[in-house]
């Protein structure tokens, strides 16, 4: 190794945000030491704890999306939607969030009131209220126009079994509501101006109206995880680390819309690795994903859901696909960043 390799890996990097190898080592190798408790350590999207017999979900998380205003969303939409699918795939009916501000001297109030409106059609829409919050400005060039970070609070209803990946077995179906790539698509034609005309939209959405849709199978959902930052490549390679079991996906049975697909072959992207910001990866009993896929379809949010892969016995601990010719290929996570920048 040489110099120049040795001082990269002594600082932050934008790979380190990606949700890829580097954000793992950084979560596993410097924060979860020192943090450790039963709460934190399973390092699912939200903690859930009981008060006074009351099984409660926790979360939170910051919002740095590069441009601020992008095809079916914004930044401000974007952290109502985001906090309140941590809190639902985790079984929780969201009721409050947090908004805190971080705002760059000389940003325009108009352009604020804009993210304030979205932040409030959104909270609105997900039926959760922002109850607190805090607002701080820096100096002009010591941020990036805003980031903002939101905290969430939600009840666990007793009709969902414990979700965990511990839960999933061979055998089990994963199902996803809908087309992948897309938010990661939307966003990066907007930053670099691309001139897509909009016909890629980000699916940026709240989705515990979704999981209320499927209400009748919750007893039969083992574990979810919605797929942001690393795609469904990075969610499903955290989830195999260290279990007995591996995961197969079918290429064929993947969810794309054409214009997604052909921007990632136009620029070399690969779809499994493009963040989501409305989907969600159900984990179920095998017997019953037919049904939960035409539940899932009955949403307007879930319409293109598809089962795109089983849990298999070998090899354990991988993610691989099965592609549309036949062959086979191992989904790795990601080490640099497709896209920086995405949430």
């Amino acid at each position: 190794m040489d110099a120049k390799e040795k001082k990269l890996e002594q600082v932050i990097r934008l790979a380190h945000g990606n949700g890829g190898k580097l954000t793992q080592e950084l979560i596993r190798g410097i924060l979860l030491p020192r943090f450790n408790n039963s709460f934190l350590a399973p390092l699912n999207d939200s903690a859930v704890f009981e008060v006074g017999g009351t099984k409660i979900a926790f979360t939170t998380d910051s919002y740095v999306i590069k441009p601020i205003f992008f095809p079916g969303g914004d930044i401000g939409k974007l952290s109502v939607s985001g906090t309140v699918n941590d809190l639902t795939v985790m079984g929780a009916k969201p009721l409050f969030i947090s908004c805190s501000l971080i705002i760059e001297e000389g940003f325009p109030l108009s352009t604020l009131k804009k993210i304030v409106s979205s932040i409030e059609d959104t909270a609105e829409k997900a039926e959760v209220k922002v109850v607190t919050g805090d607002t701080k400005v820096v100096e002009k060039g010591s941020g990036d126009e805003i980031f903002i970070n939101t905290s969430g609070i939600g009840i666990v209803s007793p009709e969902i079994e414990h979700l965990s990946s511990d839960r999933i077995e061979i055998g089990d179906l994963i199902v996803i509501n809908g087309t992948v790539g897309d938010h990661s698509i939307a966003v990066l034609s907007q930053r670099e101006e691309l001139g897509c005309g909009g016909s890629v939209v980000s699916d940026c959405a709240p989705l515990y109206g979704l999981l209320e849709e499927i209400r009748l199978y919750w007893r039969y959902i083992k574990f979810m995880r919605d797929p942001t930052r690393g795609g469904i490549a990075g969610v499903l390679n955290e989830i195999v680390q260290g279990k007995k079991f591996g995961i197969k996906l079918w290429e064929k049975k993947i969810p794309l819309k054409e214009e997604t697909l052909a921007f990632c072959e136009l620029l070399g992207m690969d779809p499994l690795y493009l963040a989501n910001e409305g989907k969600i990866v159900f984990f179920v009993k095998r017997e019953k994903a037919d049904e939960i896929v035409s539940a899932l379809c009955g949403h307007s949010l879930g319409e293109k859901a598809s089962i795109i892969g089983e849990v298999v016995a070998d090899p354990p601990g991988k993610v691989y696909l099965e592609t549309i010719i036949g062959t086979k290929r191992v989904v790795d996570m990601l080490v640099e960043d497709q896209l920086p920048r995405i949430c």
